[in-house]
């Protein structure tokens, strides 16, 4: 990997470890072990961004432990910058089973990009912005999703696009130095092929713009090609992949 785009996607996977933060964490040895009831991936894996450890064994043995106290399975998320670089084969070694496979994109900010027309941001989300964003999630996810939003960075602003006056899609963004995110995107079942997902990140690239972040990213699971080729018409491009590793312990 080019090392440009390396230092690019590292501060982009920082940002996404800020952007959705667990219930309970804890440092070791430079990894981020993070806990969250209910079903999401960032909630509720290890960040291994960066490793100070002298002995990564220990280090997941530990791990091992938080999760345990937990009655939670170990839970590592890996990814094209993960340190030590060996992490995906030493897991593999102790029994994790690897999950499916995601992907990170990422746009350069357009300098003009302007608002379009029947779209609401504001700092707090709305019920129309939660319904829609609660409709997609499964009942674990549901049951937290309100606590994990309030726990969000005060960067956040929250997107809706209408149509006839009712909400139809959501997201929401957050800035965080020179990136911002694309987060939470939802449409509605009956709404889908209206324009509204369109509309929200034309909106989210508007309020990046004049917040002065020069990138968007988002990160989406691999096997969504519709919304990854939503994604790619906007204008993302796919700059780095993810993991996870699971076992029970």
């Amino acid at each position: 990997m080019p090392t440009r785009q390396k230092s690019r996607l590292q501060e982009i996977e920082a940002a996404a470890v800020r952007g959705w933060p667990a219930l309970e964490t804890a440092a070791v040895d430079g990894w981020l072990w993070r806990h969250t009831s209910g079903g999401s991936v960032r909630a509720n894996s290890v960040a291994t961004l960066a490793f100070s450890g002298g002995d990564v064994e220990v280090a997941i043995t530990t791990i091992e432990a938080h999760a345990r106290r937990r009655s939670a399975p170990a839970c590592f998320t890996v990814s094209d910058v993960s340190v030590p670089a060996d992490i995906d084969a030493r897991l593999a070694a102790r029994g994790y089973v690897r999950g499916g496979d995601h992907v990170t994109m990422a746009k350069r900010v357009a300098a003009d990009a302007t608002l379009p027309k029947t779209v609401h941001a504001a700092k707090a989300p709305n019920a129309d912005w939660l319904a829609i964003y609660l409709a997609g999630l499964s009942a674990d996810r549901r049951a937290m999703a309100p606590e994990i939003l309030a726990r969000l960075p005060p960067t956040v602003m929250y997107v809706s696009a209408l149509a006839d006056g009712r909400a139809i899609s959501s997201g929401l963004t957050i800035g965080d130095g020179c990136v911002a995110s694309v987060q939470c995107m939802a449409t509605l079942s009956d709404a889908r092929r209206q324009g509204g997902a369109q509309r929200v990140l034309q909106a989210i690239e508007h309020l990046a713009s004049r917040n002065g972040h020069t990138a968007l990213y988002l990160q989406a699971s691999g096997d969504n090609a519709d919304a990854i080729a939503l994604y790619q018409r906007a204008g993302f491009a796919v700059i780095g992949h993810y993991h996870t590793r699971t076992k029970t312990v």
